[in-house]
């Protein structure tokens, strides 16, 4: 218990409570006041006063610069009372290119180097600010942050800066507290603003789409960063370890001898001790195999040159350099940071949220600061207006006054002015009563007017603000945005299957009762019309190829099935066969049920949001769906499209939105008709009618219409023809359509129709597994009521024309 001496005025406390209670507040002025950033503005205390200081000073870009001294005296004379050193090493720190990604001071002079080498003394060097600094002062001036006195209480300091673009993440941070510290790496600015703009448009955004535009850090000195999980695990948990690798090519010497090139290196690595290691390793025989090391950087960039002996294998001496010195480091990421003055561990969503609730406070408040200004005036001026209204009696109070007081509680009380509009009036000038200054004073009211009414506007609307953030932040990405300048590589433990398949063109095969290829597209030969064509597999008995596509192994495929469900797999993971292989069961790659069977198969290189996904039933019925609904398919797949019990799905095309299409039965009618006559639908709905169709008659095939193109017709015992697409006039949907084929016995009913130029490539399949490929142009071009010609000849009238591809040479 503390005991107060009343004759010595002597306070005795227990040491261990003074200890703890004396700690605790040093700790937490070091984690407040030093060595932690604002998640606001990314700033610490130091880097705030600097830049304020110098926008104090007017040190804009478009000034002279001024000595460093001059900066450094003001702020520790003024906000910083600490060595003169800490607020110079800042500084020049802000002013670095290879250690800021986004400098924020424009040093002129020695800054130091990335060798080490430490920068000239501040009375030598000078600085201003750069053009991106000012977008962290800007609105400053319009009441848009709170200020608190500085350490002796004789001027105001900023609590936090406008800071206009996210600093905090673009630039980073590090610094050590008590008990804790922060390691936040700078990112690419138009990232940053692209994932703030995500967030804009949608809140619910993950950190998983979110990653889709932030990719990862991005150092001022590039390099690679090996692997993602680092990544992702600083994006999730605010904690990640990311492995940071030197930018090295093999280039061949002479004479069969070779050298390692290293142009970039990891952040923060010294360029001179990393080749004074490398040297070190060669002298004691560490590393084998190099004969020269020497440094060729210059002005231009970096050039580490490590010339090999002639008996080295260059992989092996890199790897041993990754392994051994800093060409490979590992950065420690923590992003801590200041959240109401208390410190916190945030995830990247987190750490954006807070900079937007910064930005939409900021646009609040300069709103509320103009739109004041704008009253102020407003009332002004509606005071000189009724001034001129009133001149003569005006000019009459004012010559008859003794003294400015009495005039201007005279005209006070004859115009019912206020003070302030009856002072304007006094301190008018003489000129201000033409006619021509009249009509500048009601323009000038009539745009104040429609300032208060915008401002009034944005305050009432939240949506509002955050447009405005959102095109504040749109324009300084145009100003100062950049190229990423480290890459993001997989780790050897995270290298995606689909990096180690070759992509190259694949025909994939699909027969009857399911059983599905891969197969090499140069496999097969281009033939002339009217050949036999070459066997293309060996199907089980009774069972004959449906569906062949051409397309690329890396390539997503969706399945569609009869019963209107739609699966997913990628191309490299349908088994590759030979020619005559009959394939692999497809109920082994894809979870259908029952008699469900694949009816439609379309490939897919990227979701784009302007894509139409576009439907066809056998009995007519036409449905458009955005391609994203299609992005998230479960293993047991979703439904594409609903069903009536005696209706399948035949057919699915992507669109723009701005296509017409054209449909073709089974008896020889058609239909072209604008895309846009079908309204897009969610992926359960059901869809509209496309054609009316006869009893006896269903559709066999839909294509997208192209200008100067033919329509391509076959029928079941291999006859075909081509027909100009002009010749089929556009018409309303639901309609029963035109004819387009005479069907006659010999030729059967039509199986397939195609949209085709003559520099395509078709692609025939028979029942039986005969494959034939021909050129399109040497299929005869005819009028729509003809049965066509001979595309391929069927031996046996049992045998019938199943599918046929179309394959367009690039």
């Amino acid at each position: 218990m503390d005991n107060i001496n009343n004759v010595n005025n002597v306070i005795e406390v227990n040491i261990e409570d003074e200890m703890k209670t004396s700690y605790l507040d040093y700790a937490m002025s070091v984690i407040v006041s030093r060595a932690l950033p604002d998640v606001r503005d990314g700033l610490k205390p130091v880097h705030r006063r600097i830049l304020y200081a110098m926008n104090e000073l007017g040190l804009s870009p478009d000034k002279p610069y001024r000595k460093s001294a001059r900066v450094v005296g003001d702020v520790l004379g003024k906000y910083h009372p600490h060595s003169d050193a800490s607020v110079y090493d800042a500084m020049v720190r802000l002013a670095q290119d290879f250690n800021t990604r986004y400098p924020l001071v424009d040093g002129h002079g020695n800054f130091g180097s990335i060798d080490g080498d430490s920068p000239a003394a501040m009375r030598y060097t000078e600085v201003r600010m750069t053009k991106l600094a000012m977008e962290m002062l800007r609105d400053i001036n319009k009441e848009t942050i709170d200020y608190r006195p500085n350490f002796d209480e004789t001027l105001k300091e900023p609590v936090v800066l406008p800071s206009r673009f996210p600093n905090l993440l673009v630039n980073g941070s590090s610094g050590i507290a008590v008990g804790m510290a922060t390691n936040i790496p700078p990112h690419n600015l138009n990232e940053v603003i692209d994932g703030l703009i995500m967030l804009i448009d949608d809140s619910d955004t993950d950190i998983d789409e979110l990653m889709k535009v932030i990719k990862g850090p991005d150092f001022p000195t590039g390099a690679m960063i090996m692997g993602k999980e680092g990544i992702k695990s600083a994006y999730k948990t605010g904690r990640g370890k990311l492995t940071i690798r030197a930018v090295a090519e093999v280039e061949e010497h002479n004479r069969g001898r070779y050298k390692i090139v290293i142009s970039e290196i990891p952040y923060q690595v010294n360029k001179a001790k990393l080749i004074e290691k490398i040297a070190e390793l060669v002298r004691d025989k560490k590393i084998e195999g190099i004969s020269d090391l020497r440094d060729e950087s210059d002005r231009e960039g970096m050039r580490i040159v490590i010339e090999l002996k002639r008996d080295a294998n260059p992989n092996i001496v890199l790897n041993k350099l990754y392994k051994q010195t800093q060409l490979e480091t590992t950065f420690g990421v923590i992003m801590l940071a200041l959240v109401n003055d208390e410190p916190k561990i945030l995830n990247l969503k987190q750490t954006l949220l807070y900079y937007l609730d910064h930005q939409k406070e900021i646009i609040t408040r300069r709103t509320q600061y103009d739109l004041n200004k704008a009253e102020e005036r407003a009332h002004i001026v509606e005071g000189l207006k009724i001034a001129l209204d009133n001149i003569d009696e005006v000019i009459n109070i004012i010559r008859n006054s003794k003294e400015e007081s009495i005039a201007r509680q005279k005209l006070m009380d004859n115009f019912g002015l206020s003070e302030k509009q009856a002072q304007a009036i006094l301190n008018m000038r003489l000129r201000r009563l033409t006619g021509l200054e009249r009509e500048k004073l009601e323009e000038e009211y009539e745009s104040l007017i429609k300032e208060i009414s915008k401002f009034k506007e944005i305050l009432s609307n939240e949506r509002l603000i955050y447009q405005i953030i959102k095109e504040e932040l749109l324009e300084i990405k145009e100003k100062h945005g950049d190229r990423r300048r480290t890459k993001i590589m997989p780790s050897v433990d995270e290298i995606d299957i689909e990096d180690m398949i070759e992509e190259e063109d694949v025909i994939i095969t699909l027969t009857h009762f399911g059983y599905i290829k891969r197969v090499p597209e140069d496999v097969y030969k281009t033939q002339k019309r009217g050949g036999k064509g070459i066997t293309g597999l060996t199907t089980r008995e009774n069972d004959f190829v449906e569906d062949l596509f051409i397309t690329s192994t890396h390539d997503t495929i969706l399945f569609f099935t009869n019963k209107g469900k739609v699966y997913s797999l990628k191309a490299y993971e349908i088994p590759e066969g030979t020619r005559q292989s009959k394939g692999t069961a497809i109920i082994n790659l894809l979870n259908l049920t029952g008699d469900e069977k694949v009816s439609a198969v379309i490939p897919i290189r990227k979701y784009d949001p302007e894509i139409n996904i576009v439907f066809i039933t056998r009995r007519g019925i036409i449905k458009k769906t955005k391609l994203e609904q299609f992005r998230n398919i479960r293993r047991n797949g979703i439904i594409a499209i609903t069903l009536n019990e005696d209706d399948e799905l035949i057919e699915v095309r992507k669109t723009d939105g701005n296509r017409e299409l054209i449909i073709v039965t089974a008896n020889g009618m058609s239909i072209r008709f604008n895309e846009e006559d079908v309204r897009e639908m969610g992926r359960t709905a059901m869809g509209v009618k496309a054609i009316n169709l006869k009893k006896d008659d269903e559709v066999v095939a839909m294509d997208l219409v192209e200008e100067d193109k033919y329509l391509l017709v076959v029928s079941e015992y291999g006859f075909g023809k081509r027909t100009p697409l002009s010749e089929y006039r556009v018409q309303n949907r639901g309609g029963i359509g035109l004819k387009t084929y005479n069907i006659k016995k010999k030729t059967g009913k039509l199986v397939s129709g195609k949209v085709v130029d003559e520099d395509d490539e078709i692609i025939m399949i028979s029942k039986s597994g005969i494959i034939i490929r021909l050129k399109a142009k040497d299929i005869s071009a005819m009028g729509r009521n003809t049965q066509g010609v001979t595309l391929m000849k069927i031996d046996n009238k049992k045998d019938k024309v199943v599918a046929v591809a179309k394959y367009v040479e690039e």
